[in-house]
């Protein structure tokens, strides 16, 4: 508990810390983000255990896939594999370094404070019934396992 003390005064004391912090953070994505590049999901999967365990597709099924082919700027096959990320990728995005910034500036958390919770409701709301609806077996349904969009738009 007194390193949590301790780590929360060490950024608390300058904002210089907090851009630290967040630079290295920044550095790690970037490494994650140069690992998938370079490394296709298609020939070294990395499998969804909640498909392994129960054999339906999750709302983050395809995610690894559809962010690979973001990287290599094929936004329409991303589309076909996750569709659902590919759209609130922007948001979540603008969000985070929204966050960031406040937090590297203030020390402190504004932004989760300006945003309604009734939308972040609905957003959990509309991921549930995106799992639901993209296991189901009829078209057009089908068409929302990763991958499955290709069929029409490719």
């Amino acid at each position: 508990m007194q390193r949590v003390i301790k780590l929360r005064n060490w950024f608390a004391q300058s904002r210089k810390n907090r851009i630290l912090f967040l630079a290295v953070i920044g550095c790690m994505a970037g490494i994650g983000a140069g690992y998938l590049y370079f490394h296709n999901p298609l020939k070294y999967p990395l499998p969804c255990l909640f498909h392994v365990i129960t054999g339906l597709y999750c709302p983050g099924c395809g995610a690894g896939r559809a962010s690979y082919n973001i990287l290599h700027g094929n936004f329409l096959t991303a589309f076909c594999y996750n569709p659902v990320m590919v759209f609130l990728l922007p948001f979540l995005g603008i969000y985070f370094v929204t966050v960031a910034a406040d937090w590297a500036l203030t020390g402190e958390n504004h932004v989760d404070k300006k945003i309604n919770p009734k939308i972040l409701i609905g957003i959990l709301v509309f991921l549930l019934i995106f799992g639901v609806i993209r296991n189901l077996p009829f078209y057009p349904f089908r068409l929302l396992v990763p991958g499955g969009l290709a069929e029409v738009l490719m």
